[in-house]
């Protein structure tokens, strides 16, 4: 605005009606008179006739149009958008734009038609001026009367927010041992301003949750978490399948997110892990950062697992457990390498715990592939109690195919007298004969305890082949479970399938083929029609492999002739 020496007066009261009535919101006409606003109801609404007050000759144009409007209203709307424009510029460019004479002009005609000079920059519009509430809904469709609560509740949160940044202040104070500079003394945070400043946290949460659908919980008012910002989860626009997770973990997932973006390694982390597991401990990523955190600190790897005892013991099925243990182990184990005593120690310990949990499930395959894996990390090949574990649950439940495949692993794998790289169904001539002729007596044993019970016949035919030995060393002990095979129904007895099949195969390495394929015929008519389809297909197998030799056959028997010649 021009200094007062140059301003433009206002036109007097007996000066000619046309200058008095060029502002044509004082223009009488029937109209004008008609489109008077009425009351606004909403915030827009009265943002938008603020605005409309601060620009006359625009409102008129849009009504009238600018052709049809009087000299003096074009001039003043000419003058009104060219002061709205230069207002948006800084004082140098102002003068740039407008000379002295024509700035007088402007301001000439804007004091005389009682314009306002400063307003609103831009007309207000839905959803952009005021923005969007925490349910997505247009600030600028509330009410004056609700807006006005809003703006107060803003104005409380905003003084609690002060409150509690002079409280995070002081206790930055106290940590650092600072001095009163009035009282001489150290700031010292007393339990009562804790207590007021969970209080006032309660309040922040509750008003940041009403206003913006923040985050709040136990997090927010904590103040251990204040100097975290925590990253909530947002879904993809237009997610079909949004899920929908529970507040309290919302809110311990946001807080992770932040912490893991900027690698904090802390005991509050190793707490925040422990509240998530215990709501999700199928959470893959919590045990890694878990892992990581325990690791970071040098928490104590026998705590930590006694710990993952209970977790286990309350989620048997959950995978990601093991993997934290097989984590854990492999930390710890160059620790105890070298103390014998140790080792046996945390072997036993393990061991101890195995057998407890499988004694909730028997067949859990994430406890048996965690248990094999451990018998080669610590060296338990030669430990007896072991190998007694593993016959007492074998004795409990002779059907527990799980409990024998880990025999097999504890037995077959040793390295003192196993081949690297041997797969489990290949010949290894490093095994002792006696171990097999020992295992092949041990499955025989359990099979008379329940002949149909088909783990003890497949380890024993892991042990033959693994021993290098013919299936038919075993021939008479299988013939005891077949009797009169094809003599007629009645006097045909069969006492296990498996015996009966495995009989096939010893005929088949013997090159009996007719009697391997009378024990196929006899499976697949009577003893176990349900696989009647597999019996058959193994028959065709039979007379194929009988096609294929008989060209090698005849070759041999030319060359015998050849020979004798």
């Amino acid at each position: 605005m021009p200094s007062k020496g140059k301003a433009a007066t206002k036109p007097k009261a007996t000066e000619t009606p046309a200058t008095t009535t060029s502002n044509p919101t004082t223009t009488n006409t029937t109209s004008q008179t008609a489109s008077q606003p009425s009351e606004p109801t909403t915030v827009l609404e009265r943002s938008q006739q603020r605005f409309e007050k601060t620009r006359p000759f625009e409102a008129a144009r849009r009504q009238q149009g600018l052709s049809r409007l009087s000299k003096e209203d074009q001039k003043g709307w000419i003058c009104d958008q060219l002061l709205h424009l230069t207002n948006r510029l800084p004082a140098a460019s102002r003068s740039c734009l407008l000379g002295p004479k024509a700035s007088k002009e402007i301001w000439w005609t804007v004091n005389g038609t009682n314009s306002i000079v400063r307003g609103l920059k831009h007309k207000p519009e839905p959803y952009t001026t005021w923005g969007t509430d925490r349910n997505g809904h247009d600030v600028g469709s509330y009410t004056i009367e609700r807006f006005d609560e809003r703006f107060r509740q803003r104005i409380a949160l905003t003084a609690l927010q002060v409150s509690s940044r002079v409280f995070r202040e002081n206790v930055e104070r106290e940590k650092r041992g600072f001095v009163d500079a009035r009282s001489g003394r150290e700031i010292i945070v007393t339990e009562r301003e804790i207590d007021e400043e969970k209080v006032r946290r309660s309040k922040m949460a509750a008003l940041k949750k009403d206003l913006y659908g923040a985050i709040t919980g136990k997090l927010a008012e904590s103040v251990e978490w204040e100097d975290v910002v925590p990253i909530p989860h947002e879904e993809p626009e237009g997610a079909l399948a949004a899920i929908t997770y529970p507040a309290e973990y919302a809110e311990a997932m946001s807080y992770l997110r932040a912490v893991m973006t900027t690698k904090e390694y802390s005991p509050r982390c190793l707490r925040l892990t422990e509240h998530i597991i215990a709501m999700n401990p199928a959470h893959y990523t919590v045990w890694l950062y878990r892992a990581a955190n325990i690791f970071a600190l040098g928490i104590s790897i026998p705590d930590e697992i006694e710990w993952l005892n209970e977790v286990a013991l309350a989620n048997l099925k959950n995978y990601q457990i093991w993997h934290h243990r097989h984590l854990l182990v492999e930390h710890y184990y160059p620790t105890i390498s070298s103390d014998p005593d140790a080792l046996a120690q945390f072997a036993k310990q393990e061991r101890d715990f195995l057998i407890a949990i499988l004694s909730e499930d028997t067949k859990n395959y994430h406890v048996w592939s965690y248990r094999s894996w451990l018998v080669g990390k610590l060296g338990m090949w030669e430990d007896e109690e072991e190998l007694k574990s593993i016959e007492k649950m074998i004795d409990e439940d002779v059907r527990n195919n799980s409990a024998w495949s880990h025999r097999f692993v504890l037995v077959f794998s040793n390295p003192k007298y196993a081949t690297p790289g041997k797969a489990a169904t290949e010949k290894d001539e490093k095994v002792p004969q006696e171990l097999v002729d020992r295992e092949v007596k041990y499955a025989q044993n359990k099979v008379y305890l329940a002949p149909q019970n088909q783990s003890p016949w497949n380890y024993m035919r892991g042990v033959l082949v693994k021993g290098g030995q013919p299936l038919a060393s075993v021939q008479g002990f299988v013939e005891e479970f077949v009797n009169k095979l094809g003599e007629g129904e009645e006097e045909e007895e069969v006492k296990s399938t498996h015996a009966l099949d495995l009989l096939a195969e010893i005929y088949a390495e013997k090159k009996e083929n007719e009697k391997a394929d009378l024990c196929l015929r006899r499976l697949a008519e009577k003893w176990d029609k349900i696989r009647g389809g597999y019996w058959e297909w193994r028959r065709k197998c039979l007379t194929q492999s009988e096609r294929e030799k008989a060209p090698g056959e005849q070759v041999e028997k030319a060359e015998e002739g050849i020979a004798a010649a």
